[in-house]
């Protein structure tokens, strides 16, 4: 049985450890409000920039050969399956957020597996180190590992590095598919890995926006050259989009640890409580031990002689 001594630094210990667990959901969740706030910013510079995409390929006959979606040209995606494959994951650099970087690990190594790139002859670049050390737990070099953004306002500078390796993995490693790997927030829900073809574009989704209604009464036109304007368009395009699958990520992975700290703090509530119920039971136990020694002492000085002399 524990002594009352002991009992006493287990329970302050905990006090500590909730403490701190309480401070880490708390900064938790305002992160998650943060990264949730980029998201929606986001996301109306995102469709401005889809429609202007629209604009510059409409009435157009032919792509860029860059950025052309062989998705749909089997015996052309078949000559091109030995093309290289270049992948971005998107983890986390700090523990205590559950399976976060296990199951995007999980869902990355699988979804390789059905691209139509060679899954064997592939890049790998981790944002956040714990990811990057379950893929190579797993047997897959990475080549290069960046550290997750400590803020929304870092993101930025983050996808710029991002955008430069991807040029660099085109232009010297011969890389032809990009994929983006996140798990991405699903408010209360959580969230759920998710992988999505950043390279070549598909281009045929921003033909499809000929379907909506323009939201203005004046139809849109451009003066300046339509290639040149198409590139600065493609890139910011390329930017919004890892941008976004960056803030998904910051977003899931503080939800992930604000669920994490909210079960750790149920757990702690119900060991302070064991705890302090088995103290006060200890401690009880010492003041009726010392009250009956007292008693003791006091009739053994009390007791009269039963033979007098």
């Amino acid at each position: 049985m524990e002594s009352l001594e002991q009992l006493y630094k287990q329970r302050n210990s905990l006090e500590e450890l909730r403490t701190i667990v309480k401070t880490m959901k708390a900064l938790s969740a305002a992160s998650v409000r943060q990264y949730e706030q980029a998201v929606i910013a986001l996301a109306g510079y995102y469709r401005t920039v889809e429609r202007g995409l629209h604009v510059v390929l409409k009435n157009t006959a032919s792509t860029p050969p860059a950025t052309q979606n062989t998705h749909q040209h089997p015996k052309l995606r078949q000559s091109r399956y030995r093309q290289r494959l270049g992948s971005i994951v998107f983890g986390s650099d700090h523990g205590l957020c559950g399976r976060f970087n296990e199951d995007i690990t999980a869902f990355a190594l699988e979804r390789m597996q059905s691209t139509p790139a060679d899954p064997n002859n592939h890049v790998l670049l981790a944002v956040g180190a714990r990811v990057a050390a379950n893929l190579e737990h797993e047997g897959h070099m990475v080549e290069d590992v960046f550290l997750v953004p400590g803020s929304a306002s870092q993101i930025t500078l983050s996808v710029q590095q991002i955008l430069l390796k991807i040029d660099e993995w085109r232009e010297q490693n011969g890389v032809h598919y990009v994929y983006l790997f996140y798990n991405r927030h699903s408010g209360g829900k959580g969230y759920r890995p998710t992988g999505f073809e950043l390279l070549p574009v598909n281009l045929h989704r921003f033909h499809r926006l000929e379907e909506e209604v323009w939201p203005s009464r004046s139809l849109p036109d451009f003066t300046m050259n339509r290639e040149q304007l198409f590139t600065r368009l493609l890139r910011q395009y390329l930017f919004v989009t890892i941008f976004r699958a960056c803030a998904e990520s910051q977003a899931s992975e503080h939800s992930s640890r604000l669920s994490a700290m909210q079960s750790a703090q149920r757990n702690l509530d119900e060991r302070i409580e064991d705890v302090t119920m088995s103290f006060r039971r200890a401690r009880q136990n010492v003041i009726t031990s010392e009250l009956l020694d007292v008693v003791s002492g006091f009739e053994a000085i009390t007791k009269t002689p039963s033979n007098k002399t």
